[in-house]
């Protein structure tokens, strides 16, 4: 069975040599000491390890079960949730008002990696109530947030986002979901809704459905939906749990991965809704559940990746398979184990450096959003907002191509059910598609992201490298390893950010054709830049005589790897987005 150990040293580096978050400014961020953080580190670490990991087989063969319309999920997720309950880690970063710990999101990210990590599938109950407290918490009454958020923040109930339906997926202007008025100022729901996680299950006293559906009478196409809170139970007065509403599960999917998460069918007749947000302004406010959760699946896709590398990195020491070209290795026994193979290392740098490199780019995402929200700063709050595609969608594809490349590692041991390689490529594969597929990211980013403030946020954005090169210009340490690829890899970004320019008002399949490079080559410099400054954590670290010389060592070697071997992608992104649409479009549609 695979194993999983929490990175915990890995995002202790991070928060405190790279993002310094205990000397930070932004509000709440004082608490976040060494040992604070390590603290609630290694307790997440525990039960990731010991309770969740376990579970993720069982999900994953037993996966959830539908009957008389009951849905039951796997052995033991039960006993887990009330655990993971009971611990207090569903509302971490959630208002204390609401029975929340109020703690940044720089840290409910990094705990959140692990929770994905050891169990995605069994993660996704409590990541979609988090999701829809935080629409109600934004855009909800004072009555909606008392009502719910409560026993939302603590998961007694849990929570659901319904947009997608049979006909329509990504274009939600074409859905057919409608909200009747009522006297009372209720609603009745009636529609279908399909591909909704955690939509039914028997581990909380009530679901609390974030539903979206139009209005009769309102405006055509996406302008006329509207956003509405329908419980599974009515809630009453006194906040007490009544008769049941008009919703129920009609199906559950039969899905490629993620088993353990009941994906269902959801069926509204008449179902009591109320408004959440502003009539006809559904988007705005699903909005704050979908960016929420596009981070989040970012995370899903890096999370996937070290479960499934740190699995790989214990195959690959114990299979012995082969002598090594250089010289045997093992001499007392038959074969040398397959990390003294040039390629196994290659592929397993593949994936360290991509895990390591992602995990600082998310949890840097996730202080500017605590930037954004806590501190009430616009600057950061459009930068995380032009970074969220890159996020979702580079980190999604990426990390998915890595569990493919620590399933390969095995041979084919890797395509047998039993070593459970299998498993993590397959529960990574919807990360590339949920929340928006990522061909739909690419197309967000370059389409309306980039344009965002007359450009703002991506000049912003580049002048973060650029002044990060300028400041360690004399840093000898860092030049020739770190900077110059790094300066290469971000002119490479702007000369194709200067195409679209160039050639995308006249000819918007140019700019549009190249979207999926655009994304994969911010990507990178993303990447790159978060390991250029990993790289001078570490060297001062090692300057000021750090106990642990070697973790520092490996993290630098590990980041020379990247800027050597996977940065230099960007000049193959940016030659593709430089042949514009006609290599792309040159067939008409009969003639595929």
């Amino acid at each position: 069975m695979p194993s999983y150990t929490a990175p915990t040293k890995d995002l202790q580096f991070v928060l405190h040599d790279l993002l310094n978050v205990s000397q930070s400014t932004i509000p709440g961020y004082s608490d976040l000491e060494t040992e604070f953080t390590s603290a609630v580190l290694e307790e997440a670490g525990k039960i990731t390890s010991e309770v969740l990991a376990p579970l993720n087989v069982v999900g994953d063969k037993e996966g959830c079960s539908l009957e008389n319309g009951v849905v039951r999920t796997p052995t033991g997720f039960q006993e887990a949730f009330d655990q993971v309950r009971e611990g207090g880690w569903t509302g971490l970063d959630m208002p204390e008002e609401f029975g929340g710990q109020n703690l940044p999101a720089v840290l409910s990210t990094a705990v959140g990696e692990m929770f994905s990590a050891s169990n995605q599938a069994f993660t996704m109950y409590q990541g979609l109530t988090h999701g829809a407290a935080s629409a109600i918490l934004a855009h909800g009454t004072d009555e909606q947030k008392q009502t719910y958020l409560p026993n939302m923040v603590s998961c007694e109930w849990t929570g659901t986002m319904n947009l997608t339906e049979p006909h329509c997926g990504t274009d939600l202007g074409l859905m057919r979901t409608k909200a009747e008025p009522q006297d009372d100022g209720t609603y009745k729901v009636s529609g279908q809704k399909i591909f909704i996680s955690a939509g039914e299950h028997e581990m909380s006293k009530n679901i609390i459905h974030l539903v979206l559906a139009k209005i009769p009478g309102g405006p055509d196409g996406i302008k006329g939906v509207s956003l509405f809170i329908v419980p599974k139970f009515i809630v009453n007065e006194d906040g007490s749990v009544g008769a049941r509403n008009g919703v129920s599960c009609g199906a559950l999917e039969e899905k490629m991965g993620i088993h353990g998460n009941s994906t269902c069918v959801m069926n509204y007749d008449e179902a009591t809704g109320y408004l959440l947000g502003d009539m006809h302004k559904g988007m705005r406010a699903m909005f704050t559940m979908m960016n929420e959760a596009r981070l989040g699946v970012g995370m899903q896709g890096m999370a996937q990746s070290e479960v499934a590398y740190q699995n790989a990195v214990i195959y690959a020491n114990d299979r012995l398979q082969g002598r090594d070209v250089t010289g045997v290795k093992n001499p007392d026994g038959p074969a040398d184990p397959l990390i003294v193979h040039p390629d196994v290392r290659r592929s397993l740098m593949d994936q360290k450096s991509f895990n390591e490199g992602a995990r600082a780019f998310l949890l840097w995402g996730a202080q500017l959003l605590d930037k954004a929200h806590r501190d009430g700063d616009k600057d950061a709050d459009g930068l995380v907002s032009l970074l969220t595609p890159v996020i979702k969608g580079f980190l999604t594809d990426e990390g998915y191509n890595m569990t493919v490349q620590a399933q390969q590692l095995y041979g084919g041991h890797g395509y047998i059910e039993e070593w459970g390689m299998s498993q993590f490529t397959r529960d990574a594969r919807i990360a590339m598609i949920y929340e928006g597929a990522n061909g739909v990211q690419a197309l967000d980013l370059v389409g309306r992201k980039l344009a965002v403030d007359g450009g703002k946020h991506v000049m912003a954005f580049f002048d973060l490298v650029k002044n990060f090169i300028k400041d360690n210009a004399d840093n000898e340490a860092l030049k020739a390893d770190f900077l110059d690829p790094l300066k290469e890899a971000s002119k490479d970004l702007q000369a194709a950010g200067m195409f679209f320019m160039q050639n995308g008002m006249k000819n918007p399949n140019a700019a549009l054709s190249g979207s999926n490079d655009f994304m994969h080559l911010f990507g990178h410099v993303c990447l790159g830049l978060m390991w250029a400054q990993m790289a001078k954590a570490a060297h001062e670290a090692l300057e000021g005589g750090a106990s642990d010389k070697a973790f520092y060592e490996t993290k630098l070697a590990t980041g020379r790897f990247y800027m050597a071997r996977r940065l230099p992608a960007t000049k193959m992104h940016l030659a593709r987005i430089n042949s514009g649409a006609d290599p792309v479009m040159s067939l008409a549609a009969d003639q595929f």
